[in-house]
């Protein structure tokens, strides 16, 4: 999908994981799960170009092998936003879209959803948002999200947001972690010091609000399954036979 502006997809990917020592090189059906993830974010046709930004020399190479491109990046960086921030000083592109590295099922209608909406000229940082799940809403894990009448973001909070204090039917929203920032904003935003907010919440996207840097919320196609453990891992590779 060409624009008039130029797209590139970024992949941050950490070798160290917490859940799952060295997933980003994990085996799906015969390709790193890494590498699946970018070809899933390529076959999603929002990108001019996709590539990967890395703290690891084995991913790097694991990424270039299936024919992407892939920067190396100071392995003390504190985030993804941060490493995406590296190559976006290196490359030259009007928009950069942070695609989760343990995703190889992304949602590319998503993808599409935040790389078209630069047209607009006022959006300067996009997200994506799905129904929240009942059984989520008391889930840390699942990242809750309130937005004004623009569609832009209020607030992320890992609490139920807003709290149902009256009976009014309201569908909570939930954060899917896929971000499009402007290179200016992307490059301000990582200049800027951490705020509080994000300390206590643990959610980087929080410093842009703080600093008043709206972000346009989208919704997304489908819900994301990332992968975060050996049971996910199976389920993707179960998904992905068919």
């Amino acid at each position: 999908m060409k624009h008039s502006y130029k797209v590139i997809g970024v992949v941050p990917a950490r070798m160290a994981s917490t859940r799952l020592p060295r997933k980003m090189l994990a085996d799906l059906h015969g390709k790193p799960l890494i590498v699946r993830t970018a070809e899933a974010a390529l076959k999603s046709n929002a990108f001019d170009e996709v590539m990967v930004a890395t703290d690891s020399q084995e991913i790097v190479e694991a990424v270039e092998k299936a024919g992407f491109k892939a920067y190396l990046t100071d392995p003390n960086l504190p985030s993804g936003t941060c490493r995406i921030g590296e190559v976006a000083k290196l490359t030259d592109a009007d928009v950069y879209v942070n695609i989760q590295g343990d995703e190889p099922l992304i949602d590319g209608e998503g993808l599409r959803r935040v790389a078209d909406v630069f047209a607009d000229l006022n959006v300067q940082m996009v997200t994506l948002s799905y129904p929240l799940r009942k059984e989520d809403e008391n889930n840390p894990n699942a990242v809750k999200l309130v937005v004004d009448a623009n569609s832009d973001a209020l607030y992320f909070s890992r609490s139920l947001l807003p709290y149902p204090r009256n009976n009014e039917h309201f569908s909570p929203l939930k954060h899917i972690g896929v971000y499009g920032y402007r290179k200016e904003t992307l490059l301000k935003l990582i200049s800027l010091p951490a705020c509080d907010l994000e300390k206590i919440e643990s959610l980087e996207q929080l410093r842009a609000i703080y600093y008043g840097i709206k972000i346009r919320v989208l919704p997304a196609a489908k819900e994301s399954t990332g992968v975060d453990t050996q049971a996910d891992l199976d389920k993707v590779r179960e998904i992905m036979k068919y």
